[in-house]
């Protein structure tokens, strides 16, 4: 049987193989229909597979807290966390519905634990998923610009199925990261979804952008507010939205 299992190994089935190698030094195993002891090869396979695919999503998600879990979540007095609704984000439907999320609060409330919960959950349900900090984002792809990388770079962002941006307009952003913060959220809309971990309300995030004074805070806002009515107004577009889905120490 030496061959078959080299075989297995060279077709990268190296769970079936490891588990072929033991029933066959297992005499119990004689007695067991063909059927079932392939079932049993198979389905060891496939979870190793499963499982191997996790561990990379999670590992190229370069999540800052990897061991956050929404099974980890305080929900004492005084955070104002729904529970129920805290679960029913776990379950990702808004990912399904292409919905973005919104985590504000004062800085150490816990939004980048909270966003990264959320992201592993993600990965558990085998969505590719990125984290960053926004101002790591906008370096990125400066140095992206200036080395001819930038689509390749822009894609990293663009692509995942959930990305998360951290610390959120923590700074506002010049004429130039504007503009890459426009064409990231132009890319993604309609197609994925993206959680967004502010310190400031969602309500404060146009002036942030320059308000009046900035060429691209509509554009940019409308990116992140694209699914929801546009019959109605923008304040009310933003209300909507931030009632959708969010999470607010």
């Amino acid at each position: 049987m030496g061959g078959t299992i080299d075989k297995l190994i060279e077709m990268r089935l190296t769970a079936m193989a490891d588990a072929f190698r033991i029933q066959l030094n297992d005499p119990k195993m004689k007695e067991v229909p063909f059927e079932d002891r392939f079932g049993m090869l198979t389905d060891i396979e496939y979870s190793s597979r499963k499982n191997n695919r996790l561990r990379r999503l999670i590992r190229n998600a370069e999540f800052d807290q990897p061991d956050a879990s929404i099974m980890d979540i305080d929900y004492t007095s005084g955070r104002r966390l729904n529970k129920d609704f805290i679960k029913r984000l776990a379950t990702c439907e808004y990912i399904t519905e292409h919905r973005n999320l919104f985590i504000t609060g004062a800085t150490g409330s816990g939004k980048t634990y909270m966003a990264c919960s959320f992201g592993m959950e993600a990965c558990k349900q085998y969505y590719n998923t990125k984290y960053v900090r926004l101002p790591d984002l906008l370096i990125d792809l400066e140095m992206a610009r200036n080395e001819g990388t930038y689509k390749k770079v822009m894609a990293k962002y663009a692509n995942p199925v959930l990305l998360v941006i951290d610390e959120w307009l923590l700074l506002k952003p010049a004429a130039n990261e504007q503009k890459d913060i426009f064409e990231l959220l132009h890319k993604r809309r309609k197609k994925s979804s993206t959680i967004f971990c502010s310190q400031y309300r969602m309500e404060g995030w146009y002036e942030q952008l320059g308000g009046a004074d900035g060429p691209l805070a509509d554009a940019i806002l409308d990116r992140i507010v694209h699914e929801h009515t546009k019959s109605i107004s923008k304040a009310l577009m933003l209300q909507k939205t931030f009632q959708c889905a969010r999470y607010t120490d």
